[in-house]
């Protein structure tokens, strides 16, 4: 690797699957996985196989259909049979990685391990050795580094790097650190360790006072050559560096940094997006890079800045990212091959079968709207990308609603034999009313945590998107549904929940 390349290490199907609510599936990995591996990413460290069954098919999955694109990763605590399952998930993978991980500052030392200074580093070469015995690509890191006394990280740094550790990341694990502090850690290594160019320097940053992409900067400024981050800025507490900025920030101030990256940063937008539908978690507005708001102009002043010259008030081009606007590209006359066309210009291809159905779905939402955008289109092709087992489907539902009148929902589901099942219950209001029928007929009960509407495109007729966060049984579950009709886009998105649950039991 040339010294002028930042490597990136992706771990949103490991660190960012650990937010609260947004676990995904298998199949919904390798979907992501798939779309990483599109985006350029460096190493997908695609989870923690001892932690369950399911983390281990998921990393043996993707190493085995993604491990000869790219560096497919595993983590493991430092322990025998961590690695041993980290290793076994991934063997099949041509180009592989074992991620093990000690805590050394002296908090995790007292209240967490109950170890001392020379049981650390004792443990941390042992089990460095053995995950190199089985790969030659070894991550070591020294968990809570930031908060680690500089003298011990050092110490521990070097004998892991003796041990055959190839890469080594220094966390801030609890998102501590600031850019002038992180700095210095990462210069203290450089100038302490002696046999620190034998390996990679590598950042880990949380974001739990917003300064995660700041942090990883700043450590690149000082020698780093790999980040890790998470696409939306997924993860514990506040999230992970988030992909997208730090990665367009040393694009757009490659004067400065004189640094780049391997991502193809115009599939930042679509992973976002991706990423999003998965995982149920909304991207805000004004997110930087991949938000709906981060290439809008609303005050007079800009607006005719951009108009005269779009870098009076654009450091970078929303094409650069990827960014798909509301832009009127297809009637209900357009046939499919300017269909597929426009899909394919989208950044999407589409196996037959999948083609045929978003476009059925097309044609159907043609004769309900006008305008079909592009923004309708993507859509379409994310209600795709969830494969929930579907214990139950709306086949037909009914609402009554008004001013001094109670709202009533009647509403016909069919279970996986096609049985119909039917039931009605009142509420406070339609969408009430709709969750306690569904909730009746599938004898499955929640708690509506978050209940967020909001348009796909533009104009009256626009569809609705609902994402809900439904508790069930002590486990938070989301669930999305996209319709010209609200009530039955809030019908959707609940019965996606449920029908999760359902899955689970």
């Amino acid at each position: 690797m040339s010294d002028d390349t930042v490597m990136i290490f992706d771990t949103t199907l490991r660190d960012g699957e650990q937010s609260p609510g947004c676990s995904m599936t298998t199949s919904e990995k390798m979907k992501v996985a798939g779309e990483l591996v599109e985006l350029g990413v460096d190493i997908i460290e695609a989870g923690f196989p001892i932690a369950s069954p399911g983390d281990f098919e998921a990393v043996q999955k993707i190493a085995q259909e993604f491990g000869s694109q790219t560096t497919i990763c595993a983590l493991a605590r430092c322990r025998k049979d961590d690695i041993d399952r980290a290793w076994e998930s991934l063997k099949e993978a041509e180009k592989s990685r074992i991620h093990v991980f000690l805590a050394t500052s002296s908090i995790h030392r007292e209240h967490k391990l109950k170890m001392n200074k020379e049981q650390i580093v004792e443990t941390a070469v042992e089990m460095v050795k053995r995950a190199r015995a089985y790969c030659a690509d070894v991550e070591f890191s020294p968990e809570d580094a930031a908060r680690t006394e500089k003298d011990f990280l050092c110490e521990v740094v070097e004998k892991a790097i003796e041990a055959g550790a190839t890469t080594v990341n220094i966390p801030d694990t609890v998102g501590y650190a600031t850019p002038a502090h992180y700095h210095g850690v990462i210069t203290t290594l450089k100038q302490n360790v002696p046999n620190i160019n034998k390996a990679i320097i590598s950042t880990h940053c949380h974001n739990d006072l917003g300064l995660a992409v700041a942090n990883s900067l700043s450590a690149v400024e000082a020698g780093a050559r790999q980040i890790e981050c998470t696409v939306n800025g997924l993860g514990e507490r506040a999230g992970n560096c988030a992909l997208e900025e730090v990665v367009m920030a040393l694009k757009t101030r490659s004067d400065y940094y004189g640094l780049h990256t391997n991502i193809n940063t115009k599939r930042l937008y679509p992973i976002s997006h991706l990423v999003s539908t998965v995982t149920g978690m909304t991207v805000q507005r004004n997110k930087a890079i991949v938000g709906k708001n981060a290439f809008a102009h609303e005050a007079g002043i800009h607006q005719h800045g951009v108009l005269q010259e779009r870098t009076t008030y654009e450091i970078m081009h929303p094409e650069d990212v990827g960014y798909i606007g509301t832009n009127l590209v297809l009637g209900k006359h357009s046939g499919r091959h300017a269909f597929r066309d426009r899909i394919q210009s989208l950044g999407h291809n589409l196996d037959d079968e999948t083609f045929q159905r978003i476009f059925d779905e097309f044609i159907a939402l043609a004769d309900k709207k006008k305008e079909i955008y592009d923004s309708d289109i993507i859509a379409l092709i994310e209600n795709q990308v969830t494969d929930t087992p579907e214990k139950w489907k709306i086949a037909r539902f009914h609402t009554s609603a008004g001013t001094g009148t109670i709202a009533t929902a009647t509403i016909e589901l069919s279970d996986e034999n096609e049985k119909i099942h039917c039931d009605a219950a009142t509420g406070d209001g339609p969408v009430d009313a709709v969750f306690r029928a569904l909730e009746r007929i599938s004898g499955i009960s929640g708690v509506l945590e978050q209940y967020h509407v909001g348009s796909v495109s533009s104009g009256k007729d626009a569809q609705g998107e609902v994402r809900v966060e439904v508790l069930i049984n002590g486990k938070l579950y989301t669930g999305r549904g996209v319709s010209t009709d609200i009530i039955e886009s809030s019908a959707k998105a609940y019965l996606q929940a449920i029908n999760k649950a359902a899955a689970k039991q």
